[in-house]
């Protein structure tokens, strides 16, 4: 991030035009300044001064400043490549989708927003400084982009150590922090597996975590994060989940490495960061496969042998099999870095990319798997073995919960694969009391942050037995999850616990105080509100989330979700009904009308919703089985047979569909086509008891 001047700006403001879904942008220069003629807030063609340019290769964004102290980043960039490679031209980001003033992609909008979405990470020392009743902002910043302090603390005392005529003897120089793993260890290869082993090991966390601050999807709690504290105090980190990452772990969205990278081999084995970075120049190590030959010996692994390429090719380079890329920003190639073995075998079981079919395009997966086969001594590995249920998981086959399990209490694998586990059972609303129950006890805080999102799914009593112990954990993270689950049931808490909760308490209000500029930070609090008894905060909330955006269903859904809870259906409806004004398309908001229908009595009606959830969405298996029993409970059960029968051709394990459909068939009077979805059922779900009673009935 830089100040825009005639150094900095990359881009041609020649008086050049670009042309998008009906706007002419045109750029120019006007008395040194850098001009942007394009659709603002209001939807009119208007001029905007360039404040800051972002990036340099391969693209640079420009950012423009809007009243109330915000600054945006445009949505048209600069390809920054040399012309030779496609670049020097303006280009739009998200060109595949139709964007105008009310697309939460617009420039002007939130997710456009430099003060909330990047100034922590393109700037040091920011104070974001929101004004929540003025609904504007002050953010300052120490430095104009990452500075040295941003990696190492403040640096007063190095200044005035470097300023003595005679310097003390300090190793550190006077700084805060120093990453020196690297002094003095060396790499070698156990004789038996030409696998490098580093002497001495290296606790490479320190230097992980200090750059998981930016390098990975988190989101922030609270501001004032220095080098050498602790991620989980100041930061919430997404796990292995879609759909941020496939089912075997490799990226899909932009995560930023750090996920990737703590499922990996090599950062179990000590690896740090600046292994292969130099953090200040910003270049590799050493380049090529001479990067990989500091520790892996060069003749077993850059060896025809091992890559079955021709020496020096590109299927011969490390990176391209182990490292392959996926494009971001529609022209910026990032690395994967879970380090991960080929395999294409992956693509024909669970659908996820492979290396192979990323540089032979010309062939398929079935090709390259086949090919790998042949190799000598090759087998398919990799990914640890969660890949499958992970996948299981996300299809819903039958016993994914008891595998996910298996993974979240093994220890071989990298405790951020068995949190992403936990998180999965909790996803799919699995109550597992002894999961929750060994992660919250956990030393790893991602297996005990994992713990308290499974914990949610558990009967209140079994919450308190679970959680009451994290609200006094080392780390905010942990602490204010654990209060968020346990509100409303606080009271029913030990008095040391009740203390312990009012404390992590005000720290989780804290965190969406500081995220108060963002709808879903408010619909956070007024649900937290609501649990505690304090209706006219929370509804003073929810109304807050949805003047920041009047189409965030999920105010309107945590709303109406509130009053029910307070006992007034009418009042319930009526928000989900002014939700759907403005979020028409909105699955959940219909899908929750039908449900409110359906409680005051108003079936047929609750149908159209119903079914226009499902039209919306439908991948959501919930969302077919209500409908599938509304229907049948409103007189039309042939209807709810089809619906379920075209359901279960999607998801033949799904236990609610297969159960509502035996049930259906039943009451039919089809009791040969009940006993046979039972006997599907029964193959699916053996340990389920209801599944069995239903099945003794049949008989």
């Amino acid at each position: 991030m830089q100040h825009a001047d005639e150094q900095t700006v990359l881009g041609d403001f020649g008086d050049r035009h670009f042309e998008f879904d009906g706007v002419r942008s045109t750029f120019t220069r006007r008395d040194g300044r850098f001009i942007v003629h394009t659709d603002g807030p209001d939807g009119r063609l208007a001029d905007f001064e360039v404040k800051y340019t972002f990036g340099v290769e391969p693209l640079q964004q420009y950012l423009v400043e809007l009243p109330g102290g915000r600054l945006q980043a445009l949505n048209v960039a600069w390809d920054a490549r040399p012309a030779e490679a496609g670049g020097q031209r303006w280009f739009r980001l998200y060109p595949e989708q139709q964007i105008d003033l009310r697309h939460r992609l617009h420039w002007t909008s939130r997710e456009h927003n430099w003060n909330f979405m990047c100034a922590d990470c393109h700037a040091t020392g920011v104070t974001k400084g929101y004004d929540a009743g003025e609904d504007r902002y002050d953010t300052q910043f120490e430095e104009l982009s990452v500075g040295c302090e941003a990696c190492h603390g403040p640096g007063s005392a190095h200044v005035a150590w470097a300023a003595r005529a005679v310097r003390s003897p300090d190793p550190g120089k006077g700084l805060m922090l120093r990453f020196d793993g690297r002094r003095g260890a060396k790499w070698s290869s156990e004789i038996d597996a030409g696998m490098p082993r580093r002497d001495p090991a290296a606790n490479a966390g320190l230097e992980i975590e200090v750059c998981a601050q930016c390098h990975s999807r988190r989101a922030q709690l609270a501001e004032g994060h220095r080098p050498g504290m602790a991620l989980l105090d100041h930061y919430l980190p997404s796990l292995l989940v879609p759909p941020l990452y496939y089912p075997d772990g490799q990226q899909r969205e932009e995560v930023f490495i750090w996920g990737s990278w703590l499922q990996s081999r090599m950062h179990r084995a000590g690896v740090t960061c600046s292994d292969c970075h130099d953090p200040h120049s910003q270049r590799l190590q050493a380049e090529g496969n001479a990067l990989c030959a500091q520790c892996h010996p060069a003749d077993t692994y850059d060896a025809a042998t091992h890559h079955h390429h021709e020496p020096d090719s590109a299927g011969a380079q490390c990176v391209d099999c182990h490292m392959p890329t996926k494009t971001y920003m529609e022209l910026d190639p990032r690395r994967d870095h879970s380090m991960r073995v080929p395999r294409p075998d992956h693509t024909l079981t669970i659908g996820v990319p492979n290396a192979c079919n990323h540089c032979h395009v010309e062939r398929d997966a079935t090709w390259a798997a086949q090919a790998l086969r042949g190799w000598p001594g090759r087998e398919p590995r990799g990914s640890g073995g969660f890949a499958e249920a992970f996948h299981a998981a996300e299809v819903g086959e039958p016993g994914a919960a008891s595998a996910l399990a298996l993974i979240a209490a093994d220890t071989a694998h990298a405790p951020l694969v068995r949190a992403s586990a936990l998180a999965r059972m909790a996803e799919a609303g699995v109550r597992d009391v002894h999961s929750a129950r060994r992660a919250a006890g956990d030393t790893d805080p991602l297996l005990r942050l994992a713990a308290v999102r499974l914990a949610e799914h558990l009967e209140p009593a079994e919450q308190r037995a679970v959680l009451a112990p994290l609200l006094t954990d080392a780390l905010r993270a942990v602490r204010i999850e654990a209060a968020r689950v346990l509100a409303g049931q606080h009271t029913e808490l030990e008095p040391a616990q009740r203390d312990a909760w009012q404390s992590a308490a005000a720290e989780y209000q804290e965190t969406l105080a500081h995220a108060a500029d963002r709808p879903e930070a408010q619909v956070g609090l007024g649900t937290f509100l609501a649990r505690t008894g304090r209706i006219d905060a929370a509804n003073a909330a929810f109304a807050r989330a949805i003047t920041l955006d009047p189409e965030f269903a999920a105010a309107y859904l945590n709303a109406a979700d509130a009053w029910r809870g307070w006992g007034d259906e009418d009042q319930a409806l009526a928000m989900l009904e002014r939700g759907l004004m403005h979020a028409p398309d909105s699955a959940a908001l219909n899908h929750s009308l039908g449900l409110a229908r359906i409680r005051l009595g108003r079936g047929e009606e609750a149908l159209d919703a119903l079914s226009k959830a499902v039209e919306l969405a439908p991948e959501e298996r919930r969302y077919v089985y209500v409908l599938a029993v509304a229907m049948n409970s409103n007189g039309r059960p042939t209807e709810a047979l089809r619906v379920l029968e075209r359901a279960l051709d999607r998801w033949p394990y799904e236990r609610d569909l297969l159960f509502a459909l035996a049930t259906m068939q039943r009451d039919a009077g089809h009791l040969e086509a009940a006993r046979q979805t039972t006997e599907r059922m029964v193959q699916a779900h053996p340990d389920d008891f209801a599944v069995r009673a239903l099945q003794r009935q049949l008989r």
